[in-house]
């Protein structure tokens, strides 16, 4: 049980550092409270989960090919720097009042799915840490609890998933429409400069 719990705490941890996702979470906990934040956060998880299964199955060659990590690079700055423009055109245009009805959950969860799968950062991200957890577990203690123990990774990621979206919908409360602007407006800068990055990153793996 105590392996168990040391798992689900590595996918807290793996969750944790602030990223394009935990920024995108967080505006959509506070613009449109904690269901849209929480599927937001489940379709991000989906992904997660679809990356996990391909270093499970070893399918992980594919995605470590050049043209495959430049396209990976060019498609995440495209969808970062396209949420980005939006979150920041939009902010004058929502209020704490009306953003919580705007968006159905379904499309929530669709959004959280589609910037965890163009996430380069996320691939890599589970491509090595999950990968060498999976070669330590298999050396340490077999290779039959690899599910169970990749079971308790999603859990903890799903565990900071509830956290994220708890803290936005509840610091909603707080704010002024507009605080939700100036919000808004830096959230999409955020998520700007990381798509920026990732461009740069496609640039250098195309040109060398």
């Amino acid at each position: 049980m105590s392996l168990f719990l040391s798992y689900m705490l590595l996918g807290l941890s793996l969750s944790a550092p602030i990223g394009p996702i935990n920024a995108a979470q967080l505006d959509k906990g506070i613009k449109r409270g904690f269901w849209h934040a929480w599927m937001f956060g489940i379709g991000a998880v989906t992904a997660d989960i679809l990356y996990m299964a391909m270093v499970y199955l070893g399918v992980v060659h594919f995605l470590e090919t050049p043209f495959m990590q430049t396209f990976l690079w060019l498609f995440g700055a495209f969808v970062l720097i396209y949420t980005g423009i939006e979150s920041i055109l939009n902010s004058k245009t929502v209020s704490i009042s009306e953003a919580k009805g705007e968006e159905s959950l379904w499309k929530s969860a669709v959004s959280g799915f589609l910037m965890s799968i163009s996430n380069p950062m996320t691939i890599l991200f589970w491509l090595g840490i999950y990968g060498s957890v999976l070669v330590k577990t298999a050396a340490d203690h077999g290779t039959g609890d690899l599910m169970l123990y990749s079971l308790a990774v999603i859990l903890g990621v799903i565990v900071w998933d509830f956290f994220m979206a708890t803290l936005s919908s509840t610091f909603r409360k707080f704010l002024s429409d507009g605080a939700l602007a100036l919000i808004s407006i830096l959230s999409g800068l955020s998520l700007v400069g990381f798509g920026i990055y990732f461009g740069i990153r496609a640039v250098f793996a195309l040109f060398g």
